[in-house]
C-alpha cells in the first residue's frame, strides 16, 4: 500500500490498481482513521484494488475548527473529490459506524458508481434514539465550549489497533488514545452530527447488492436499528456477529473479512 495526499487536504492510501480486479473503497467512523482497515488492507491488497482514507478531521487528514465544517454532506463531498480524482467508477463501498452516513449520503447523489454496500455496525436511526435525546444537549455544550478552546489544526497521525485488541465500546485507553490522536473539536463536532435530526436515508432507492453487519453486544447502536435498515434495503442480507460489541472493525476482523470476501465474490466484476 502507498500512501498520498489530495490537495494536501485528504490523505489515503491504495495498493496497485489493476483492471482485471474488483475494486474496495473503505470508509471508517468517528475518532476512528484508515489504520482501522489495516488487517483488512493486508488481508485483501494481493486480491483487490483497495482505498482506505482518512475522512476530515481524522488521522493525517486536514483538520477544520468549526462545528458545520463537519456536516455529513461536506465528509460526502471529500469522498466523492477523491473518487473522481481517481476516476473510479464501479466499486464496493464499505463503511463502519459513523462511515455508514457517509456512504448513505454518497449513494443518494452517486450511487452510479456503487456496484454493492457493506454496512458495518452503521449508525443508522440513531437521532431517533431516546440516547440522542440525553446525548443531544450535552454535546451541544461541549460545541459551545469548544468555540472558546484554541484549535490546533495540526494532524496526529494514525492509532495502532493493535495495542488495543479486544477492547471494548467504554475501554478508556483505546477512548483516549482516538481522542488525543483526533482532537476534541473534530471528535465531538463529528460525534453531534451524527446526532443531527433530519436525516434521511432513502434505503428503499437502494438497488445493488448489500451486506449489513453488526456485533450483538453493541452499547452505541442498537442491533435492531441494523436489523431494520437491511430489511428496508430489497437486495439485503443480515449478519450478526456474536460475542463482539460497536468495534467490529477491530474484534472481528476475521469474521467480517471472510464475509466481506464471500459477498464480493458472488458479485462478479
Amino acid at each position: 500500500m502507498r500512501e498520498y495526499y489530495l490537495n494536501n487536504e485528504i490523505y489515503y492510501r491504495t495498493n496497485e490498481f489493476k483492471p482485471d480486479r474488483q475494486t474496495l473503497v473503505f470508509v471508517h467512523g468517528v475518532s476512528g482513521s484508515s489504520s482501522a482497515w489495516l488487517p483488512y488492507e493486508k488481508i485483501f491488497e494481493n486480491k483487490y484494488n483497495v482505498l482506505t482514507y482518512d475522512i476530515r478531521g481524522h488521522g493525517m487528514s486536514k483538520k477544520y475548527p468549526n462545528y458545520s465544517d463537519y456536516e455529513v454532506k461536506k465528509f460526502t463531498e471529500d469522498l466523492n473529490n477523491l473518487i473522481s480524482y481517481l476516476g473510479l467508477k464501479k466499486f464496493v463501498l464499505i463503511s463502519n459506524s459513523f462511515g455508514g452516513l457517509i456512504h448513505l449520503e454518497y449513494l443518494k447523489s452517486h450511487g452510479e458508481n456503487v456496484i454493492a454496500n457493506v454496512f458495518t455496525s452503521p449508525e443508522v436511526y440513531l437521532s431517533e434514539g431516546s440516547s440522542a435525546k440525553i446525548f443531544r444537549p450535552i454535546l451541544a455544550l461541549f460545541k459551545m465550549f469548544l468555540k472558546i478552546l484554541p484549535f490546533n489544526p495540526k494532524p496526529r497521525g494514525h492509532v495502532d489497533y493493535s495495542k488495543h485488541k479486544n477492547s471494548t465500546d467504554w475501554d478508556i485507553s483505546r477512548n483516549l488514545a482516538d481522542m488525543r490522536n483526533t482532537g476534541l473539536h473534530a471528535h465531538f463536532y463529528t460525534l453531534r452530527q451524527s446526532m443531527e435530526k433530519g436525516q434521511e436515508y432513502d434505503l428503499g432507492e437502494i438497488n445493488v447488492p448489500t451486506l449489513v453487519m453488526h456485533g450483538e453486544k453493541d452499547t452505541m447502536v442498537p442491533m435492531k436499528n441494523a436489523i431494520r435498515m437491511s430489511k428496508e434495503i430489497e437486495n439485503s442480507k443480515f449478519i450478526s456477529i456474536p460475542n463482539v460489541d460497536h468495534n467490529t472493525a477491530h474484534n472481528a476482523v476475521k469474521i467480517m473479512s471472510d464475509a466481506i470476501d464471500a459477498f464480493v465474490e458472488k458479485i462478479g466484476k
